[in-house]
């Protein structure tokens, strides 16, 4: 039997929430703001915890409120246990059977592939339900939000992760067969650099990266920058531009003949795409099995070579 514990040392434990947003803010007003609360009961709960600790836990520097060394200290082991509690709590929520395996992306990679995968994995697990969620081009999974993510990392993240690398981020550009007509019996980069080019500006800097890997001066600017990159494919479909591919969202275009690869220059990027779970999850059933079917899904996925030139 394990020991008692003195909860009579515990510090307020409501407290706690407002210390440790506003040594991460350094701002109470900042604090008050992310927790919904009001400056003064931000403020106050400071104030129970220094008399409770009988010790300052910030002093001021300008209009930022600076941790103390005490705040310093205590900070580590306040986050640590709040993100512990919070760890405990999801895994309880998630262990539930009936509650949905909640899986984020972006939307260019749940319109392009992910969604069109999915139905294929609940015929096959009737048991396991499916919420689908998209974030904007450079979110960051969001464990408060999903389960499981299918994102890129440019590194690997960090040991509190489990992730499951899926695809290179290679650039290739991708147009209507008409369009590629255009540029001859031989095309090659620099022939592109001749066509309608379309950009996400969010990836403004990929077309410099593509067409300086093929030791082209890149002097153009696309025709069209758009938000996603699903967009930018919806105008290469058109036939009036061509677009920079940097995973398997066309691939079914491609293998259909709708789309074809003008050149076969390819740039290989750091990183690539992967599945993403806490550490902390990754034993759930669910997630294990989630995680292990879309590994197979992407390495069955494969993007036609562009022709021989």
């Amino acid at each position: 039997m394990r020991a008692k514990i003195d909860l009579r040392k515990l510090p307020p434990l409501n407290a706690l929430k407002g210390f440790e947003a506003t040594s991460r803010r350094q701002s109470v007003r900042d604090a008050a703001d992310e927790l919904c609360l009001t400056h003064q009961a931000v403020s106050y709960q400071i104030q129970v915890l220094e008399e409770e600790l009988g010790i300052p836990l910030f002093s001021r520097a300008g209009r930022s409120l600076v941790p103390t060394p005490e705040g310093r200290l205590l900070y580590t082991y306040v986050r640590s246990a709040l993100e512990l509690l919070i760890d405990g709590a999801e895994s309880v929520r998630r262990a539930r059977a009936e509650a949905p395996l909640r899986v984020q992306t972006y939307v260019t990679a749940s319109i392009r592939w992910l969604a069109r995968k999915l139905p294929d994995f609940t015929r096959a697990h009737p048991d396991i339900t499916i919420m689908l969620s998209t974030c904007a081009y450079d979110g960051a999974f969001d464990d408060s939000i999903a389960d499981v993510g299918l994102v890129y990392c440019e590194t690997p993240p960090g040991p509190d992760y489990l992730w499951v690398p899926l695809f290179d981020y290679a650039l290739f550009p991708v147009c209507t067969p008409a369009l590629a007509a255009t540029l001859g019996s031989s095309p090659t980069p620099a022939g592109v650099h001749g066509l309608p080019l379309v950009a996400v500006y969010s990836e403004a800097r990929h077309w410099d990266f593509w067409f300086k890997a093929a030791e082209i001066d890149f002097t153009a600017r696309p025709a069209i920058t758009v938000d996603t990159l699903a967009v930018a494919l919806e105008i290469a479909l058109s036939g009036r531009g061509v677009a920079l591919m940097n995973g398997p969202f066309a691939s079914e275009d491609l293998a259909a003949g709708r789309l074809v690869r003008p050149v076969s220059h390819t740039v290989n990027c750091p990183g690539g795409w992967g599945v993403i779970c806490r550490n902390y999850a990754q034993d759930n059933p669910r997630i294990k099995l989630f995680m292990a079917w879309l590994a197979v899904v992407a390495a069955q996925s494969t993007t036609p070579a562009a022709p021989a030139t």
